[in-house]
């Protein structure tokens, strides 16, 4: 086993049409580079250009799984009592080289999953601004002197780590949401076993190597390969086993209940940060121009791959008409491709070929329902391609932008995430109506509203069943510094971001230091103040 430090990255012969180099990938266990048990492994593709080949990479066993887990155990008790500003130091330093290899990031993610240069940078970005919020978290890890009720006695409240932590993370933002995720866990003092998601190995052995280069000591991140119903059901399963403190979760509702239903039997906290079917309402005194593009990215950027994508598009009936009209210009002329050749593509591929084909499937919901077609064919093909398309279909996992109008709360299209470029739209008879339809889905992630009424907007974002609101703004964007996640499907309460995430990692110990030499009891041997009892004529006052 080689030392995740002492070499570069080993190349295979690949004869990739794009002259990139195949990457021969690990696991990274204990700060080592290994294979698979078993020796199985998969491969990473470009769903631009199904003919690169990214890497080879270790299908993980349960075997690998619970040495990943034991490595993290060991490391726990010298890397929780690391001091938080050195732990904050090591995250920093992350920051910094996240910085200086930000070209090679993006352009990797690019590859592997198929988003814009645009987007892909972003991602990173998010993932530095992370590390350096959190760096400085490290000196304000703050617990609290509490007055006691007694004499000669002192209470204090602290934050402690939690023990070992399974992070499992969705591939549409591959750089940002496991830092969103496992800097916050490590400042706190906990240690990390990461599934990679499967359709982004490559960035996620590229990032794992860049936390070991920052100073982070073996053990404390370690990184497991393989589908999720292989290495990823192991490290849920080792909830059972006694092996996890902690899982955090990025993915489908139906995985998440299943991983909150295995972590609740045995006591261990969970995160879920599942789908959504985010609404964005608009009304009539909406800058037209500004909602229309607002609501266009909100529905097809990413190809509509985000979990805060826009889902239902209530629209006034007073305006309804008016604003499908200038959304289906921007829809006609959107621009798909690989913007790794071409410019100015508003979106590229799906994330992958699976990842496809559960779009198909899915709107299969909307054409069966009854919701009137305005815009799509299905997969983009030589004979069946928009005209903005740029480069040659089969190469990719492409789709048209889908539009569907005239959906209706009784249709499942309605209810229903459909992850990918589509939107449903729907009628709004006024503003209380608008309220009610975006609160009627299961989901309550993202939300939005455009409006220039004031009240309009106070009554929207105090109405709103989500975990964030919009105003005058589309509903994907996120800040490192604000608490991200939902509610009702959309998860289960937790936050991922910011100062509140704390809470996800750490648990509050209470200190009780007795300083008086002998047994005090709380409520017991407190001294009772008696009342002074003192008649006084207050009638002479009036």
């Amino acid at each position: 086993m080689t030392n995740v430090l002492e070499s570069g990255f080993e190349f295979m012969d690949a004869n990739n049409p794009n002259g990139s180099p195949k990457i021969k990938g690990y696991n990274i266990i204990n700060g080592k580079l290994q294979s698979a048990s078993n020796g199985e492994t998969f491969e990473s593709r470009n769903p631009a250009l199904f003919s690169d080949c990214l890497g080879e990479f270790p299908l993980s066993t349960k075997d690998d799984v619970h040495e990943a887990l034991n490595a993290a155990r060991d490391a726990f008790p010298s890397w929780s009592a690391t001091p938080a500003p050195t732990r904050g130091q090591i995250i920093g330093n992350m920051g910094r080289l996240l910085m200086q290899y930000k070209d090679d990031i993006v352009r990797v993610e690019t590859r592997e999953i198929g988003k814009t240069l645009k987007e892909s940078a972003g991602s990173v970005q998010e993932a530095i601004d992370t590390c350096l919020f959190f760096q400085s978290e490290g000196r304000r890890l703050y617990g609290q002197t509490v007055n006691s009720e007694l004499p000669d006695k002192e209470l204090f409240t602290y934050r402690r780590p939690l023990g070992v932590c399974g992070i499992i993370n969705a591939c549409n933002f591959p750089a940002a949401v496991p830092f969103w995720k496992m800097i916050p866990a490590i400042m706190c003092g906990n240690t990390c076993v990461w599934k990679s998601p499967q359709d982004a190995p490559l960035l996620s052995f590229m990032l794992t190597r860049i936390m070991h280069e920052s100073g982070l000591p073996n053990g404390v991140i370690n990184l497991v390969h393989g589908k999720g119903s292989g290495a990823g059901q192991h490290l849920v399963d080792a909830v059972d086993e006694g092996l996890v403190n902690k899982i955090s979760f990025t993915g489908s509702t139906s995985v998440g209940k299943m991983i909150g239903e295995v972590c609740g039997r045995n006591l261990v906290s969970a995160s879920l940060e599942l789908g959504g079917k985010n609404p964005l309402v608009i009304m009539p005194s909406a800058n037209m121009e500004n909602a229309v593009e607002g609501a266009y990215w909100a529905g097809f950027g990413t190809a509509g791959q985000r979990c805060t994508s826009l889902g239902n598009l209530i629209i006034h009936e007073d305006i309804y008409d008016e604003f499908i009209e200038k959304l289906m210009e921007k829809v006609e002329s959107t621009i798909i491709g690989d913007s790794m050749v071409h410019e100015n593509v508003l979106y590229g591929p799906m994330l992958s070929e699976k990842y496809a084909n559960d779009f198909l499937r899915d709107l299969e919901l909307c054409e069966g329902s009854g919701a009137r077609k305005l815009w799509g064919s299905g997969r983009i093909t030589s004979d069946n391609k928009p005209k903005n398309f740029l480069g040659i279909p089969e190469e990719g996992a492409y789709m048209w932008p889908h539009v569907y109008a005239d959906v209706t709360e009784d249709m499942d299209c309605f209810h229903e995430e459909i992850f990918g470029p589509a939107i449903t739209i729907v009628k709004a008879k006024d503003f209380e109506h608008a309220l009610y339809l975006a609160n009627a889905s299961p989901y309550g992630l993202s939300s939005a509203i455009y409006t220039n009424d004031r009240l309009e907007a106070y009554r929207y974002k105090t109405g709103i069943k989500a975990g964030m609101t919009g105003i005058n703004n589309s509903t994907t964007g996120a800040e490192a510094h604000l608490p991200f996640g939902g509610v009702k499907g959309s998860g289960n309460g937790t936050r991922e971001s910011g100062i509140w995430v704390i809470e996800a990692y750490s648990y509050w110990h209470a200190v009780n230091d007795e300083l008086s030499g002998k047994l005090q009891l709380a409520q017991m041997d407190v001294e009772e103040i008696e009342l002074i009892e003192e008649k006084v004529d207050y009638s002479s006052l009036a």
